[in-house]
C-alpha cells in the first residue's frame, strides 16, 4: 500500500473514535432581536399632490433665476415655499418630497444660468406665467 492510501486508511478508521471522545462544543445562540413594528403607513397624499410638487419645483426654479439676475423680490419665492410647506406639509414625508421638489427646481437651473442673461429672465418670466397659471387652477379646483 501506498504510504498515502494508508495515512488516509488510519485516519478514516480513527475519525469515529476522535468523534465520540471529543464532542465539538455547540455554538452559542445568537440572540435574536427585539420585534420592530414597521412604521406607520404614510396617509395618502390629496389628488392635487403632482401640481403642488411641480408648483414647488418652479419656485424652486423662480428662487434661484430671481436671485441670479438681482431681482428685488427673489427672497419673496424662498418665503413662499417656506408657507406652503407650513401649509401643505402635514407630514416629514411630504415636507420632504415638497422640498427635493423646490431643490430639483433650484438646481437644474443652476446647471446651466451662470450669470443673468436674457435667456435666465426669459425663463424666469415663463416660469413665473406657469406658476401664477398653475397655481389659479388649485386654487380654483380645490380651494386656498
Amino acid at each position: 500500500m501506498k504510504r498515502g492510501a494508508l495515512i488516509a486508511a488510519i485516519l478514516l478508521a480513527l475519525a469515529p473514535l476522535g468523534a465520540t471522545a471529543q464532542p465539538r462544543p455547540a455554538a452559542p445562540a445568537k440572540p435574536v432581536p427585539p420585534r420592530q413594528e414597521p412604521p406607520p403607513a404614510e396617509p395618502e397624499g390629496p389628488v392635487y399632490e403632482p401640481q403642488l410638487l411641480k408648483l414647488s419645483e418652479i419656485i424652486g426654479s423662480l428662487a434661484y433665476l430671481r436671485t441670479l439676475c438681482g431681482a428685488a423680490e427673489a427672497q419673496h419665492w424662498h418665503d413662499r415655499m417656506t408657507a406652503l410647506v407650513e401649509a401643505e406639509g402635514r407630514t416629514p414625508q411630504r415636507r420632504n418630497r415638497l422640498t427635493a421638489a423646490f431643490n430639483r427646481g433650484f438646481k437644474a437651473y443652476a446647471l446651466t444660468h451662470r450669470s443673468c442673461t436674457d435667456a435666465s429672465q426669459e425663463a424666469a418670466a415663463r416660469l413665473a406665467g406657469e406658476g401664477e397659471q398653475l397655481s389659479r387652477a388649485l386654487a380654483g379646483r380645490y380651494g386656498g
